[in-house]
């Protein structure tokens, strides 16, 4: 670790340090856990190259969602635009009700509410922006607006950038624009607060055996958006959505308008990773078309 860092960081805590050990699951910073003289131990992510304010975006994430009081959020320490310090999370086999647990604890974040759609900020997804402030107070009440202009729409102006895009997905989006409003029906729940970027690698099991959120996207919007993205990549079971259900129960058509939330994450994985996830964009595309 860097001197200078290491400094700050004892002086933050009070107390030298004695002990640190790399840790892996990490694509975009370092990841530690430092130990110090008085017996304590920290989770430390630290990127000096970052010219942004990650960091500090993903600190107000895990303080916005531990405000719901349901779910284990790691207790933030301190934070700053090179680092986050956080609470250690002890990694433990799953409870016998895991997946049960999980469910309900997740469908309670969900019913934590605001008025507008977005957040006070914007963050990031992965390494890319996510865009939060609406433009104007009817985008920031019209989850269909929010939705395909701070999701599909800037990640498409994103591919346009890094070279990701086609005339065939420009159209492809420009037809999906015409139908968004029968594909998004309005319904009257108010915007839940989300994780973001909820799939197997965005959670932990702690001490007690029960999970604990990490790496969110936070923002308010549609909790049909969430619940998309944890069908993405796996790590969740059939218990995990009945207990879910029973608690909150999904609105009718939540099937069908799976696939627009899921388009989100994919463009964006198309705009990280390249063109291998290109044919998986437009055929989600292609399902509403």
């Amino acid at each position: 670790m860097d001197e200078q860092l290491k400094k700050r960081i004892e002086n933050i805590l009070g107390s030298p340090i004695t002990d640190m050990h790399s840790l892996s699951g990490g694509c975009i910073s370092n990841a530690y856990k430092i130990s110090v003289k008085d017996g304590r131990s920290f989770f430390l992510k630290y990127n000096f190259s970052t010219n942004n304010n990650m960091f500090i975006t993903e600190a107000h994430g895990l303080q916005e969602l531990s405000k719901a009081g349901v779910i284990k959020i790691p207790k933030v320490f301190e934070f700053d635009k090179d680092f986050i310090l956080l609470e250690l999370i002890n990694g433990s086999n799953w409870s016998k009700n895991f997946s049960e647990d999980f469910g309900r604890k997740f469908a309670k974040l969900h019913k934590h509410s605001n008025e507008n759609f977005g957040f006070y900020e914007d963050n990031f997804i992965g390494s890319n922006p996510q865009l939060n402030i609406p433009d104007d107070e009817e985008e920031g009440k019209n989850w269909t607006k929010f939705y395909f202009n701070k999701r599909i729409l800037y990640q498409v102006h994103l591919a346009e950038r890094s070279g990701n895009s086609t005339s065939e997905l420009r159209n492809s989006i420009s037809k999906l624009e015409n139908k968004i409003d029968s594909i998004i029906t309005a319904n009257n729940e108010k915007p839940s607060l989300l994780h973001g970027d909820l799939w197997g690698g965005n959670y932990m099991v702690d001490e007690n055996g029960f999970a604990c959120l990490i790496d969110p996207a936070v923002y308010y919007g549609n909790r049909e958006a969430d619940l998309a993205m944890t069908k993405i990549f796996g790590g969740f079971d059939l218990k995990f959505y009945k207990a879910y259900n029973e608690e909150y129960p999904l609105p009718d058509g939540y099937e069908y308008r799976e696939n627009i939330y899921k388009l989100y994450h994919i463009l964006n994985h198309l705009n990280l990773f390249g063109s291998g996830y290109y044919s998986r964009a437009m055929s989600l595309i292609s399902y509403y078309l």
